[in-house]
């Protein structure tokens, strides 16, 4: 497997553009998230032609953005087959559906809809109102000789690292979203990920790197150059 971020920056961290990640699994190529700093970015980068595979953690702006230019660019300047996004329960794939039927009207014709129950070895975490209340959001775990846990966004870690404590023992990173601000509900203040570090590599993304802490010994995706796309 290999990972590589193109963008770690929250909702208003413009600055570092929107967390999102290209990720080489199982000899597929899979787009983790796709805000609204995400579609440009792989243009950017002259990337989206490795955007095969799509999974959501959940339909906040900065997660899901600019999904429906990725689809139509898809469909019209490299007319190629449609992307296949990957859905993790009926309710979520219609929620997804629903907010790409606004802007696309046939969003069948932009993008096949698989369940990810399909693809061995990719496991989803609901983590549902644990970010923002009311609001569906999923966690993934990625398994193969290695294994990439990748939060989305999670006000509490504790449902994710209780499902990993289940699992087999084997090397796991795990790239969660973090901020610096106790008050900041939506998200995992860094000091609660410190009783999870011992036996995982964990890197933390979804925010401004410049405000770190200087007692924070969780890596920052954002200084990582080799995670970056």
């Amino acid at each position: 497997m290999q990972i590589k971020f193109l963008g770690t920056g929250g909702a208003f961290d413009t600055d570092y553009l929107n967390s999102a990640a290209l990720l080489d699994y199982n000899d597929k190529h899979f787009l983790i998230d796709c805000g609204f700093t995400v579609f440009p970015t792989l243009i950017k980068k002259s990337l989206i032609n490795r955007v095969n595979y799509i999974i959501l953690t959940h339909l906040h702006n900065d997660h899901c953005g600019s999904l429906a230019n990725l689809l139509l660019y898809k469909s019209i300047v490299e007319k190629v087959k449609p992307p296949v996004i990957l859905y993790p329960s009926e309710s979520f794939r219609q929620e997804v559906y629903k907010f790409l039927k606004i802007q696309l009207k046939q969003p069948d014709k932009y993008a096949e809809f698989v369940p990810l129950e399909q693809f061995e070895g990719i496991t989803a975490v609901d983590t549902f109102g644990q970010h923002s209340e009311g609001m569906q959001t999923y966690a993934y775990i990625f398994d193969n000789d290695i294994r990439y846990v990748y939060s989305g966004d999670l006000g509490k870690p504790e449902v994710l690292f209780e499902k990993l404590e289940k699992m087999p023992h084997k090397p796991t990173y795990v790239f969660h979203d973090i901020t610096f601000n106790p008050e900041n509900d939506g998200h995992t203040y860094y000091k609660k990920l410190l009783p999870y570090l011992n036996g995982l590599d964990m890197f933390g993304y979804h925010c401004d790197p410049t405000q770190n802490p200087s007692d924070n010994p969780i890596r920052l995706v954002f200084y990582e150059k080799d995670l970056m796309a």
